[in-house]
């Protein structure tokens, strides 16, 4: 193999594992996303799960940041603005120092990150009959007697976080591009679970927004690219751009793809999955709320879409050889793959009528009613109740009654017996 055609080779095979850890962290923080929906009166309470790294007593539900279009709006705006001054403080002070801080600051947030991405991981591939001899500890916060809060542990929460902070450690030291991706996908995970859309209304802005501050940073100025390249903390997915260069040479330039590709498109890519479960439930409440066994028309769409679009970008990319914003074809792929399905299935009002607050006012529809069947059935045993305490009244009348009767008919058998004596 003559070295033109290895290094074509390890060019796609490159392309190849940059959207492969692009797709990774975006299917794994969709179905974790799931978490964050309110389940529905409805639904049963999910089961008591038998594996000690699950806490069986806190709430079914994962607190998450919800975007509003307002947000939305302001975004690219913000972005701009942060983007910028990264820009200014690179060109006019000595980026070792700013390097020192971010190594820092991602390092401690990277540890927490990885950890409990570690953690979802293992959740789902160590069976819990294999983690029965695991002992789980709990520990309780109270003041003066009052609940605050609790949190369950096992031998298995330590070892990952002390896994985790020797990660921490040798990336600080090596800046490793393998523990670099490492944090990258733990934080894109965790971002895609915490980070919410509550409508699609408020997705299109979004990616609408981005797509016009992507085209412009990127073509029109040389900010973004200046940055990318000195922003060096782990907040891009690194590969070789020829991996037999690299292990056989240990020299080789890498391509790059910065999270925000990956969690800016995969929390839209999140609200299809969770709009899938919400109409499934619609359809069909039965199961367990919060299993992955549902249609899931809109996320196949979109998640192919994501998918098609991120290897568009690095097609093009490779043919003109110019760096290419990501978000030029992965907005328009991600929004026209749902617009599409909605069309194509008659969905589309159903679609934008869609909101956080829609599944909140289902939840609370649903009590009225749960509310309204227990106030009836409570209305109905005290009917019944009435009805008793009647018959028992009626009851004690009429026993009352032939006791009467009977101490009568007594007297008068006495007075008989009487006058028969005299």
């Amino acid at each position: 193999m003559d070295s033109e055609t290895n290094k074509e080779l390890g060019l796609y095979i490159a392309y190849g594992a940059m959207v492969t850890m692009a797709a990774i962290p975006i299917y794994m923080g969709s179905v974790g996303s799931l978490k964050s929906m309110k389940r529905p009166a409805n639904a049963p309470k999910p089961k008591k799960s038998e594996s000690p790294l699950e806490d069986s007593e806190d709430e079914d539900e994962t607190i998450t940041e919800s975007l509003t279009s307002n947000d939305a709006y302001m975004f690219p705006v913000i972005g701009s603005g942060v983007l910028f001054s990264m820009y200014l403080v690179y060109k006019y002070v000595d980026k070792k120092y700013i390097n020192y801080v971010l190594t820092t600051y991602f390092s401690i947030m990277g540890s927490a990150a990885v950890t409990k991405a570690s953690l979802d991981v293992l959740k789902k591939l160590i069976p819990a009959q294999c983690l029965k001899c695991v002992a789980k500890y709990k520990v309780t916060l109270s003041k003066r007697s009052k609940y605050i809060s609790h949190f369950n542990f096992t031998v298995i929460h330590f070892m990952l976080l002390f896994a985790s902070i020797a990660l921490t450690v040798y990336y600080s030291l090596t800046k490793n591009w393998i523990a670099s991706n490492i944090f990258g996908l733990s934080f894109s995970v965790n971002a895609i679970q915490l980070l919410s859309l509550d409508s699609f209304k408020t997705g299109i802005i979004l990616l609408s927004g981005l797509f016009f501050y992507d085209i412009f940073w990127v073509f029109y100025t040389p900010v973004m690219v200046s940055v990318a390249k000195n922003f060096d903390a782990p907040i891009k997915l690194l590969w070789p751009r020829n991996i037999f260069e690299y292990l056989f040479e240990n020299s080789s330039s890498f391509a790059m793809l910065g999270l925000g590709d990956i969690v800016i498109p995969g929390i839209f890519v999140a609200l299809t999955y969770r709009y899938d479960r919400h109409m499934s439930w619609k359809r069909q409440p039965v199961g367990q709320f919060r299993s992955t066994d549902f249609p899931k028309p809109y996320f196949k769409a979109c998640f192919t879409a994501y998918i098609l679009g991120l290897i568009t970008t690095t097609a093009v990319m490779h043919i003109f050889h110019a760096a290419q914003p990501a978000l030029l074809y992965l907005s328009p792929a991600c929004i026209l793959s749902v617009l599409i399905t909605a069309f194509v299935r008659g969905e589309m009002k159903e679609l934008f009528l869609y909101t956080v607050e829609e599944e909140k006012k289902d939840e609370k529809s649903e009590k009225k009613t749960e509310k309204k069947t227990e106030k009836k059935d409570e209305d109905e045993k005290e009917i019944l109740k009435e009805e008793e305490k009647k018959r028992r009244h009626e009851s004690q009348i009429i026993e009352q009654t032939i006791e009467e009767k009977i101490i009568e008919n007594k007297e008068v058998e006495v007075e008989e017996i009487e006058l028969e004596e005299d």
